[in-house]
């Protein structure tokens, strides 16, 4: 046997945002394996440029860190088929109070591949108008705008740590300045 042949997929829990199963999994030696897997939705988050080429980002507490946190704007899927287009320019709306006039996919992003599938496909956002923010009951976002180079020093300085944040910013720093 030379591949990997999942034999079960055993759901221990359904969340609001994830759902928590236990695989078994033939290996490549014949072996007869457990392994954890998290089934996601999908995301979508945004670079969001406004027209002092400053970036929108949202501080926002999260409760597995237990402090706040600095991002790009970003959230789930409402289905595992909602263009993720869509769900950006949702996103942008609700939690910065902006709608983007162009919209470009910088890059697609797998989170934690050993044992998620979560995929975040990233856009930057440019020709941003003002709208207004449509935050859930349990969001308490505030929006800051802060040029590409202060952001960096915060990811050397260890002050960025949000995954999908500092790959974002970075290839777009990469790709566009």
């Amino acid at each position: 046997m030379d591949k990997f042949e999942r034999l079960e997929r055993t759901l221990i829990h359904k969340g609001a945002i994830i759902d928590y199963y236990q695989d078994t999994v033939k290996v490549p030696n014949g072996n007869i394996v457990k392994w954890d897997f998290i089934g996601h939705k999908g995301a979508a988050a945004v670079v969001a440029v406004n027209d002092e080429g400053k970036l929108l980002m949202v501080r926002q507490y999260r409760n597995a860190l237990d402090r706040e946190t600095l991002e790009i704007p970003a959230g789930g899927l409402e289905s595992v088929d909602e263009p993720t287009d869509a769900a950006a320019a949702r996103e942008l709306e609700e939690e910065t109070g902006y709608k983007a006039g162009k919209l470009e996919l910088l890059m697609t992003l797998r989170t934690t591949v050993a044992f998620c599938n979560e995929k975040i496909d990233v856009y930057v956002a440019t020709d941003l108008k003002p709208s207004r923010q449509h935050l859930d009951e349990d969001e308490f976002i505030n929006v800051e705008a802060w040029d590409i180079e202060s952001l960096a020093q915060m990811i050397y300085d260890c002050k960025i740590q949000d995954g999908k944040t500092v790959a974002s910013l970075m290839a777009y720093k990469n790709k566009y300045c």
